[in-house]
């Protein structure tokens, strides 16, 4: 069974850092690309980053680009997002998605696999 189980959010100020993780299980995690996705309260879907199978390649959306780093570890098949500089407005619940085909990272109809998320509250 494919398994994505995220943990590292938490109520975190402004301008603080939070480190979110995502454990796979049940598939072969370095055939995959991965991506961070979140959804802010009353907003749709927001792809945040990618990395390529081997973490040699990495991608950012604009809002987030500077502040959030995202890797890779295959050997404990666990994927992370380094969140610094948070602002209230990163505010959301924050998924990983698995993805074994080429296409636009933002295409979210074109992940394999989702985990349930992991809620993240920037606020003072």
């Amino acid at each position: 069974e494919v398994q994505l189980v995220e943990s590292g959010g938490g109520l975190v100020q402004p301008g603080g850092s939070l480190r979110l993780s995502c454990a796979a299980s049940g598939f072969t995690f370095d055939d995959y690309a991965m991506s961070w996705v979140r959804q802010a309260p009353g907003k749709g879907l927001e792809w945040v980053s990618a990395i390529s199978w081997n973490g040699g390649s990495t991608y950012y959306a604009e809002s987030i680009k500077g502040r959030f780093t995202i890797s890779r570890d295959n050997a404990k098949n666990t994927l992370y997002l380094q969140m610094n500089s948070l602002k209230p407005e990163d505010t959301a619940v924050y998924s990983c998605a698995a993805r074994s085909t080429g296409g636009s990272w933002s295409q979210l109809n074109g992940y394999d696999s989702w985990g349930q998320g992991t809620q993240v509250t920037v606020s003072s």
